[in-house]
């Protein structure tokens, strides 16, 4: 029996995870569908356990509702619960279990395809928004020595820094960020979680500060590099990268929570990122 599985959000028709899954399916010999729910914006609950009673094993959260799944959830893992948001939920008769596999999709798209370690690093996180819930702790689990978060309100960034409980965090405002690094301190990652990436707006981020980086990372992908990654270009940063690959592989933590086995990632990227450049060549 073929099982169901969606990804839920609004907007969701730009959304790649059904060839994303699709393709994990094909290559694990899994038998599951995969598909897109667009649910209004005060009706998530409803449409998500619709999907449930209709004999759905599991959904991918995406914007707006990672803080309703996490509320609709009555069992999350301790990844969800750091991060205080869900992205994935799984059913299993009346149990909705929470899951949160952004950060670890992050964590292994840096240090596994853009080979940087992350132990002992010192990260610049751009935002205090639901994405950087994610990114705090699972940057941190990997061993960073420091996770700054800046924010254009710099209550929010503080108030998720004191959220994480951890020495190594702290939380500020875009012009506080070279007062939280302290004198003398670098930024060997910048990690832009802001919606800013598809826009055409510049961060108020030091050149200095994407200059001294090893790595400059924006959370959100496109056909062409985006105005953070340019920024961070025009800036003299060494290497830069967009979200592809954390798209990708979160997907695949997800896979492995619903099935039991984690696919290989590097052909479905390697697959999406040259659809990505036929789009940017049209």
């Amino acid at each position: 029996m073929t099982d169901r599985y969606a990804v839920i959000g609004n907007p969701i028709a730009h959304s790649r995870s059904p060839a994303i899954h699709a393709r994990f399916a094909e290559a694990t010999g899994q038998d599951v569908v995969y598909e897109r729910l667009l649910a209004p914006v005060d009706g998530f609950a409803q449409v998500a356990l619709r999907f449930r009673d209709e004999g759905g094993r599991g959904l991918n959260v995406t914007l707006p509702f990672k803080l309703d799944a996490f509320a609709l959830a009555g069992l999350r893992s301790a990844r969800a619960e750091a991060a205080g948001a869900v992205n994935l939920l799984a059913f299993d008769g009346d149990r909705i279990y929470g899951e949160n596999t952004d950060g670890a999709g992050l964590v292994r798209d840096i240090e596994v395809r853009l080979a940087l370690p992350l132990a002992g690093r010192s990260v610049l996180l751009l935002a205090a928004g639901g994405a950087a819930r994610g990114a705090g702790r699972a940057l941190l689990d990997a061993g960073a020595s420091r996770v700054a978060i800046a924010n254009r309100s710099a209550g929010r960034a503080r108030e998720l820094a004191a959220g994480v409980g951890d020495a190594r965090v702290v939380g500020g405002g875009f012009d506080e960020i070279d007062a939280m690094l302290g004198q003398g301190g670098a930024v060997d990652l910048l990690v832009n979680a802001t919606s800013t990436g598809l826009g055409g707006e510049a961060l108020p981020v030091p050149a200095a500060r994407f200059a001294e980086a090893r790595l400059a990372y924006d959370m959100v992908y496109a056909a062409r590099p985006t105005a953070f990654m340019a920024q961070a270009i025009a800036a003299g940063c060494p290497q830069i990268s967009d979200g592809l690959g954390m798209l990708v592989e979160q997907a695949a933590e997800s896979f492995l929570v619903w099935r039991g086995v984690r696919p290989d990632t590097e052909p479905v990227y390697r697959a999406l990122r040259a659809e990505l450049a036929a789009e940017a060549a049209r």
